[in-house]
């Protein structure tokens, strides 16, 4: 008998808090064509997946309303066309949606052979936060051997990642701002983190910068934070710099922009997103990813030159708690995992 249906996370009336979140029945995706059924042995969260529980992120159309964007699994089931993979390869992937569940259906493209050395867990952490690294740093920022790197929020997932990769690929000065002296001797203990770190509440993170790049600025910020970094941020750059934003997270209006230095620093400014990106962007940058960093990654004691950090593992049955931790910013020295069983 083929079974037509599934666990997965789920939400009571849609939205809402934490306590709304439970495990139960759902239909079962059915592969379209180029896409694969992947059996989901661990999955990621997100601080997406907050916004998405609270009513203010929704999936885009057609897409699962379960939440999860990045998971690990088995190949179970073909899509009419699927060509790229066999039945059992085990696989990490990135997803617009649905991975809070038993199974996800999925692009083919936006798969990625899972590395032997890693494990569920570890493979499950690696696409949202290295992919969104990598567009930020190499594609838009366009990082080079000795160029000067600026990452703030230092300690989160994509900051982790970040660094590690800017190292990768030479960057010469990579400065880590964070708000605690914890989060900042964490980072400082990384076998490839940062070279300099800055806390962005007790000093100014412009005029360090400048003392660090002996007056010339970085050449690359990856900023999540807006508002608030604005001015320090244009201040910071060097001439030809290039910023990847990422989120607001202190605001979206900045009072009393001075346009001048962007005109004459020739400054770059990219705004980021990928949840919304087509297939075919998707399918281009994961492809990239899997050909420039993938095999470079281990877990934390693996020894590689970019490693993926967890700082706890949960049952998927303890979602709520899982999303709680997240919830409260106590994950800040790598990424939390569900795993389900």
């Amino acid at each position: 008998m083929v079974q037509t249906r599934m666990r997965a996370v789920l939400i009571k009336d849609g939205k809402g808090p934490i306590e709304n979140l439970y495990i139960g029945e759902t239909e079962k995706p059915v592969p379209m064509a180029g896409q694969v059924l992947v059996e989901v042995k661990a999955f990621g969260l997100n601080r997406a997946d907050l916004h998405q529980r609270e009513g203010n992120y929704p999936p885009p159309p057609g897409v699962s309303a379960i939440m999860g964007l990045e998971f690990s699994g088995l190949v179970v089931q073909l899509g009419p066309g699927a060509t790229g993979w066999a039945l059992g390869d085990e696989v990490l992937g990135l997803a617009k949606g649905g991975a809070y569940a038993e199974y996800i259906s999925c692009d083919q493209r936006t798969l990625m052979k899972k590395p032997g050395h890693l494990s569920w867990a570890e493979a499950a952490g690696i696409p949202e936060n290295y992919i969104t690294a990598y567009q930020a740093l190499v594609k838009y920022g366009e990082v080079e051997k000795g160029d000067n790197v600026l990452v703030h929020a230092g300690a989160s997932g994509v900051g982790i990642a970040a660094i590690q990769i800017a190292r990768v690929y030479g960057g010469k000065n990579v400065i880590a701002t964070a708000s605690t002296s914890e989060k900042l001797d964490w980072l400082l203990s990384l076998p490839n983190g940062p070279t300099h770190v800055v806390n962005y509440k007790t000093q100014d993170f412009a005029a360090e910068v400048k003392k660090i790049t002996e007056g010339n600025g970085v050449d690359v910020v990856i900023d999540f934070v807006g508002q608030s970094h604005w001015h320090k941020n244009i201040d910071s750059m060097a001439v030809d710099g290039r910023m990847t934003m990422l989120a607001t997270l202190s605001g979206n209006d900045v009072p009393s922009v001075n346009l001048w230095p962007i005109l004459y620093k020739r400054l770059r400014i990219q705004g980021s997103t990928l949840r919304a990106r087509s297939p075919e962007y998707q399918a281009d940058l994961v492809a990239k990813v899997e050909r420039d960093i993938v095999d470079k990654i281990t877990g934390a004691e693996g020894g590689g030159p970019i490693r993926t950090y967890i700082h706890k593992k949960y049952s998927w049955a303890d979602i709520q708690s899982a999303q709680r931790e997240m919830a409260d910013n106590k994950n800040s020295s790598g990424k939390i995992i569900a795993e389900i069983s």
